[in-house]
């Protein structure tokens, strides 16, 4: 019996719930990753990240309506589905667990955070004044190249668990794992455009992303400081939330701190009510 070649595996960008080739048509071969040895990695565009964007905008009211409760199965689904599919990512087992604990730690969070980071405030007057957190909206991450599946999860776990949708520009060296999440995706129950997933060049991406008037966050992981600088001053001219920070290579590191990545993504809604006679 004559041996066969094993088909290829053709990977897709993940956006609005579906896989998609890119608007581009354009493919790169990642230099430097045994894993993606002969692999064609789709190369996002501008309208792709135009298409994830939209595609974030139209999953937002669902997602931030959702109960607490709920948002919290879902994301502890995301946790079962991503250890199902944990010997298919192209990942070190260490990141692929760390990633599974981070989904569980987050999605126990997403009833607890409200009352810690809102409350009612002191003043000087016949009324009640309260606030609560509110989801930010969309929230775009710029992963980091290392831990690539840990260092992308620890960014998207608190902004879902906080009810925003996502749209992620994915690691430059290592963009299979990032892929691969978006195939879990469809088995995990998280609605379509909560999270949408872009590989390609984060050089011609990301300044796209950071520069959207639609957006209302960015993380940026990724380390570059030029990149970094440019982010800053595109997302200043629509007033968009930046936080810069370093990848998290640990589950204690994407778990220490679960407050300030949370407040990171939320806004304070203060509602005044008039009290007594």
């Amino acid at each position: 019996m004559s041996s066969r070649l094993p088909v290829r595996k053709t990977y897709k960008l993940f956006i609005g719930g579906a896989f998609v080739r890119s608007e581009s048509g354009r493919y790169d071969r990642i230099e430097g990753d045994p894993a993606a040895a002969g692999v064609n990695i789709p190369r996002g565009s501008r309208k792709d990240v135009r298409d994830a964007v939209a595609a974030g905008r139209k999953a937002l009211p669902g997602w931030a309506a959702r109960t607490a409760y709920n948002r919290g199965q879902i994301l502890y689904r995301f946790a079962e589905a991503l250890e199902s599919r944990a010997a298919d990512i192209g990942a070190e087992r260490a990141d692929v667990e760390a990633s599974i604990d981070v989904l569980v730690h987050y999605a126990g969070w997403t009833d607890k955070f409200q009352p810690v980071l809102g409350g009612i405030n002191p003043v000087a007057a016949p009324f009640l004044s309260f606030s609560l957190p509110e989801p930010t909206g969309i929230v775009g991450v710029v992963a980091p190249d290392a831990p690539p599946l840990l260092g992308l999860i620890a960014e998207v776990a608190p902004a879902l668990a906080a009810g925003n949708t996502v749209v992620a520009v994915l690691s430059d060296e290592q963009p299979l794992p990032g892929l691969d999440l978006g195939e879990v995706m469809g088995i995990a129950d998280v609605p379509g455009g909560v999270v949408n997933l872009l590989s390609g060049r984060r050089s011609e991406l990301a300044p796209v992303l950071a520069s959207h008037h639609a957006l209302n966050a960015i993380v940026d992981v990724s380390g570059d400081a030029a990149l970094g600088s440019e982010i800053d001053k595109l997302a200043a001219e629509s007033v968009t939330r930046v936080r810069h920070t370093t990848p998290a290579e640990s589950y204690e590191a994407a778990t220490g701190d679960p407050l300030s990545r949370l407040e990171a993504v939320t806004e304070l809604k203060t509602a005044w009510h008039p009290v007594g006679a």
